[in-house]
């Protein structure tokens, strides 16, 4: 040993005990032992060895030891043995057992390091996989296993599009060239978990290679972005419904305005007409007129994203609207019915969301009835107890219970247990958003009731909605008989806005009652003509929107000249926020476009004649405080 250089501390022992002994300390690298001792053997010295420090390498040096035995003796744990009468086969075999224990060592260690690089990567919280160039899967981390559903056990050895990407192969196609050519790729995939449900992931893949350079593996993290991706969805929802809603309140104050010259005339020439068929004719006109306006009123509730207040209405009014609606735009494959009890208890609600309601469910069942079918929309009273209700529902009491019936194609109860989550939706992507139930379920809740839902696979769904009746009951309302026109006695009037239409009609009919009437198209223009006629004009009627200068600053220029001026406001908006500024810029009184002759005589006659103003039923604006 010393021949060939090899520097080495050496123990020697002879017996049994002193074997044991040295053992006991633990630190060789190395054990020589002859085969046959005279107090001892070297098997009993080998079996010793692998008992206390199996890892250390043993090798036998005899002279007397025969092919069997060696071969017994490797089969028993030996390192390996060497010939007494070949010297020269010592230390090289002493060198590989060594070099064979660092060996040994270095995997231990690389096995160590991957076990503990692996427990680290099962604590990310993004799914890290690790497939070959096949697909097949060679890692698959805890974080993978919850956001798909598939055990590590499940997924090892299985192809990773075949599992995750059913309808992406050819993104995954165009992935992986991006990949081989730049060695890395990101980007978003369209995956589906163990249970069937579409998810989006962010993906980061990246090339794996061994040290010659040569391509072994591919590794993938993905990040779930599905709960983000469906909140900027919704929030690009969000902003288009704004813009759309702001684009809907222009085109209402325009309609509006073009609206009042027709209302104006139609309900002073009504009066004018002596002959039966006229008036017949007039009456139509006027039926379409207020249906307009009706439409020009939702687009302004629409606008404002809301439905106005709550206010106590008939069911059976928004289902024959529904059912119309429907008869109306329905394939005709599709029988609609309906089934309204006769004394249907009225309801304190919003009529726009629970219309939204019915719509929402009934164009649910249109698209469940592609072949044709049957939908059915009944409402009745119903009276609840706690033995009814069960559970966090309203309290117990008088209800309308609106069943909305199909005979479509049905859900599972899978299917049925999920339908009233956001963004859940069983429909073709760009055929649904998931919110039309969610939404259903949110409006009904508002407005203290709740939904229940039952379906059966092949023959249909049936949704019923418990609302809770309004207390008390509305009362009838009694039609007002019209009262005579209130003609004017020579008053002047300045009348400004800018629908040259507008003004024209409203000073010919002013005019036919005894006013007198000057015109302005803008705020300056009538300033300037209340400044030369102060003394003259009794009122002046302004639009609250105009070029040039808008309602309020006119209204503060003619206070400026004269702080006792009768003003009359008016807007084709007919928002609450342009009656407040007029309620605050101390206007006696303000009408909504469009408005009767008679609502605008009406008005001009209890100003003139000094008397508290009180808004015309067909306004139904908040009054401003009385002055």
């Amino acid at each position: 040993m010393l021949k060939e250089n090899f520097e080495c501390a050496i123990t020697h022992v002879k017996t049994q005990r002193e074997f044991e002994a040295a053992l006991k300390t633990g630190r060789f690298e190395l054990i020589l032992s002859d085969y046959s001792l005279p107090a001892f053997d070297g098997l009993s010295a080998l079996a010793l060895v692998r008992k206390e420090c199996p890892e250390t390498p043993f090798i036998f040096v005899s002279g007397t030891v025969g092919e069997e035995q060696a071969v017994e003796s490797l089969k028993l744990g030996a390192t390996d043995y060497v010939i007494k009468d070949r010297p020269g086969r010592l230390v090289p075999a002493i060198r590989r057992a060594l070099d064979e224990v660092a060996a040994a060592k270095k995997r231990q260690q690389a096995g160590e390091l991957l076990r503990e690089q692996a427990r680290l990567l099962d604590q990310a919280q993004d799914a890290i996989c690790l497939h070959g160039l096949d697909h097949s899967i060679l890692y698959w981390n805890q974080s993978a296993e919850r956001l798909y559903g598939w055990s590590a056990q499940e997924a090892l050895n299985r192809n990773v599009n075949e599992l995750l990407s059913h309808d992406a192969l050819a993104t995954s196609s165009t992935a992986s060239k991006t990949l081989l050519e730049k060695g890395e790729w990101q980007g978003e995939l369209h995956q589906v978990t163990k249970k069937g449900r579409k998810i989006t992931v962010e993906s980061r893949w990246t090339l794996m290679r061994d040290q010659q350079g040569d391509p072994t593996s591919i590794l993938i993290i993905n990040t779930d972005v599905t709960g983000r991706k469906q909140f900027e969805a919704q929030l690009l929802r969000t902003q288009r419904m704004e813009t759309i809603g702001a684009l809907a309140g222009g085109i209402a104050h325009d309609l509006n305005n073009a609206l009042t010259p027709v209302v104006m005339a139609l309900s002073f020439i009504q009066g004018e007409l002596a002959t039966g068929e006229s008036k017949k004719m007039l009456n139509l006109a006027q039926s379409s007129t207020r249906r307009s306006v009706e439409m020009v009123k939702q687009i302004l509730s629409f606008a404002r994203s809301m439905g106005g207040e709550h206010a106590s209405l008939q069911i059976r009014h928004l289902i024959a609207e529904i059912v119309e609606l429907a008869s109306h735009t329905f394939p005709r494959s599709i029988h609609i019915l309906s089934d309204v009890a006769s004394e249907l208890y009225p309801v304190t609600g919003n009529a726009t969301q629970l219309h939204q309601v019915l719509l929402n469910l009934c164009v649910n069942a249109r698209d469940a009835m592609p072949d044709g079918g049957s939908l059915t929309i009944e409402a009745t009273n119903v009276f609840l107890d706690e033995t009814h209700l069960g559970g966090p529902h309203p309290t117990p009491g008088s209800h309308v219970l609106i069943t909305v019936r199909d005979t479509g194609h049905g859900m599972s109860a899978a299917v049925l247990d999920r339908i009233f989550d956001p963004f859940f939706t069983t429909k073709e992507i760009g055929k649904g958003t998931g919110l039309s139930l969610s939404t259903v379920k949110g409006i009904v809740k508002t407005h203290g009731g709740f939904v229940e839902a039952s379906s059966e696979l092949g023959k249909g769904s049936v949704f019923k909605i418990y609302l809770p009746a309004a207390t008390p009951p509305i009362t009838a309302t009694v039609a007002k008989t019209p009262s005579s026109v209130r003609m004017g006695h020579g008053e002047k009037i300045l009348l400004i806005d800018d629908e040259s239409t507008l003004l024209e009609v409203t000073k010919l009919l002013l005019e036919s009652c005894n006013y007198k009437v000057l015109t302005a198209k803008h705020g300056g223009e009538g300033v300037a003509l209340y400044e030369r006629n102060k003394a003259d004009i009794k009122v002046v009627v302004t639009d609250m929107m105009m070029p040039i200068m808008n309602g309020p600053e006119t209204i503060r220029a003619l206070r400026q000249i004269d702080p006792s001026v009768q003003i009359i406001g008016m807007s084709g908006l007919g928002s609450e926020s342009a009656l407040a500024q007029a309620v605050q810029l101390d206007v006696r009184a303000f009408l909504k476009k469009p408005f009767a002759t008679e609502d605008l005589l009406e008005t001009l006659h209890q100003l003139i004649s000094q008397q508290t103003w009180e808004p015309p039923d067909s306004l139904a604006s908040p009054s401003p405080p009385a002055k």
